[in-house]
């Protein structure tokens, strides 16, 4: 598919959403070019995940607009909004395999679930699929016998079974040793170049999250902090930016949860106070 069409793939505008009284985005724009890799970074709980499910349309902002190839997802109807999603490939936090299918049965899941190919046809795609991620061999294992790394290799293998236009990556590098972050932060890139995909990538790693991406987004209380090339973004002067980029623990995110001062806690005992 051709990546230079001047309308992005994703865009959000002027997009707010929350759970009740607690605002997760607030008016927030920002644009997801075709065939590059963009990453949402930010700290735990800044809606980074949030963004992924708006854009494959579980959830639905209160106001603004989720465009998915200039066409808006929350005022999608059922049946358009399940043809925008095969359009759409999926890595979910640590894997997210069925359990009780084998390897070759998860990959071919969604090629069973949304087309009317032949088995014959099928397998040869599971297995092509297995192979660009290096797993052809592991078809008929089940997913208790898998390594981490290796469950989040057939993960991938599952979400591009279906050649999607865009892929989303919730977390892809968590929990994983540093030769299997590695091959899956390679994985990532060369997948998203060869296939000419477009990706979005969930991550907290920055090393290798910034290696591989085109685009670094810093989601901070509700807005964007900073936005760019993984260099402007390291060198942003924003104090959140800054503090997130280079891993201190205090600054505008204070490492003590807002309490009593220690002259309350620790000061003269009151009188009556119990030792």
């Amino acid at each position: 598919m051709p990546t230079d069409s001047p309308t992005p793939l994703v865009e959000l505008r002027g997009l707010t959403f929350g759970y009740g009284e607690r605002a997760i985005l607030d008016n927030i724009s920002l644009t997801v070019p075709r065939g590059k890799v963009t990453a949402l970074m930010g700290a735990s709980g800044g809606g980074k995940t949030t963004v992924l499910r708006l854009i494959g349309g579980q959830i639905r902002g209160q106001s603004g607009q989720t465009l998915f190839d200039g066409q808006d997802v929350t005022t999608m109807g059922p049946k358009a909004l399940y043809e925008a999603r095969r359009r759409m490939g999926m890595l979910f936090q640590f894997g997210a395999l069925f359990t009780d299918m084998s390897v070759f049965d998860n990959v071919a899941f969604p090629l069973r679930e949304h087309t009317r190919l032949s088995e014959a046809m099928v397998r040869d795609i599971v297995l092509m699929k297995l192979n660009a991620v290096g797993l052809r061999g592991a078809r008929d294992l089940m997913p208790s016998e898998l390594s981490g790394g290796m469950a989040r290799r057939v993960a991938l293998a599952r979400a591009i079974a279906l050649d999607p236009e865009l892929v989303m990556y919730d977390e892809p590098f968590a929990g994983l040793d540093p030769i299997s972050l590695g091959t899956a932060a390679r994985l990532i890139r060369q997948l998203n170049d060869a296939m000419g995909l477009t990706s979005i990538v969930v991550s907290h790693d920055l090393d290798e999250t910034f290696h591989i991406a085109d685009q670094v987004i810093v989601l901070a209380n509700g807005k964007i902090a900073a936005q760019g090339t993984p260099e402007e973004v390291r060198h942003s002067q924003d104090p959140l930016v800054h503090q997130f980029v280079n891993a201190l623990p205090d600054g505008p995110v204070r490492f003590h949860h807002p309490g009593p001062g220690l002259a309350d806690d620790f000061g003269p005992q009151r009188q009556g106070a119990r030792p």
